[in-house]
């Protein structure tokens, strides 16, 4: 996937408003993913807040995190990954919205969100030329990417459900065909040299459905296919380790301005 590898300087870097793409990238991101799947149904179930007062409070909170991220200078993982989650559960909770409270059908909802996506990726290009998250710098540029990941995490929650509930894979399995399709597309990239480009955005989309297949899998009964540890104990304990690897984060980058 996209990587940093070869930025020119530190500064450069430290300028960029999103994190270095490595393997901690991906692996707090699935996690955040995860987590965007279950505290979505843990707030809309057990606060018996119900789907549109959970999306409503939690639009609300995303945009004040949002306006933390853009006021900010530079990126700041704790700044970034609240962020990252907050709007992994707004996500869900506009997937969930239309099928439960609009019937509106799953493959329904995944054309939309795809086009969706796909219409920002247009715009996307045609103003700024470029689709990298490179040098994410300006207002404009840092707008058009929170809104593709809005887009991202909504397709994601309406594909996974598709193939999870609707299709009836089951989520371990689902989880298994999601971890393929991420392999084959570092595959492609590393060995057959994909456009890096595609193949970060690829790989985000498709760490979406994952992350749920694996929230739901340890939080749904076990009379459902799951592990029956419920929201509220995965929840926790994917916020604690994400909590972590975002301090590992930030400790890392801060050793390397310090030693550059």
């Amino acid at each position: 996937m996209e990587n940093y590898k070869n930025s020119d300087n530190t500064m450069s870097h430290l300028l960029n408003k999103v994190p270095e793409v490595t393997i901690w990238f991906w692996i707090i991101k699935i996690l955040c993913t995860t987590v965007g799947e279950t505290a979505a149904d843990y707030l809309s179930t057990k606060l018996n807040l119900g789907l549109t007062g959970t999306t409503l409070v939690m639009s609300v909170v995303l945009a004040g995190a949002l306006a933390w991220q853009f006021k900010s200078k530079q990126h700041t993982p704790g700044i970034y990954w609240l962020a990252v989650v907050l709007i992994s559960v707004v996500g869900t909770l506009i997937t969930d919205n239309l099928t439960d409270n609009f019937n509106v059908n799953l493959i329904t909802s995944s054309v939309l969100f795809a086009a969706g996506l796909a219409i920002v990726f247009a715009a996307w290009q045609s103003i700024e030329h470029t689709l990298s998250i490179h040098s994410i710098r300006t207002v404009r540029r840092e707008a058009f990417y929170w809104l593709a990941i809005l887009f991202t995490f909504a397709l994601g929650t309406a594909a996974g459900d598709l193939v999870a509930e609707k299709i009836n894979i089951g989520y371990w399995k689902s989880a298994l065909l999601f971890s393929g399709l991420i392999a084959l597309v570092t595959v492609a990239h590393k060995m057959f040299h994909a456009n890096a480009i595609a193949s970060f955005w690829a790989g985000y989309i498709l760490t979406r459905p994952l992350g749920a297949s694996i929230g739901d899998y340890m939080s749904q009964a076990k009379a459902d296919g799951g592990l029956g540890i419920g929201t509220t104990g995965t929840s926790v304990v994917f916020l604690g380790v994400i909590g972590l690897v975002v301090i590992y984060m930030a400790r890392r980058e801060t050793t390397q301005v310090s030693t550059s």
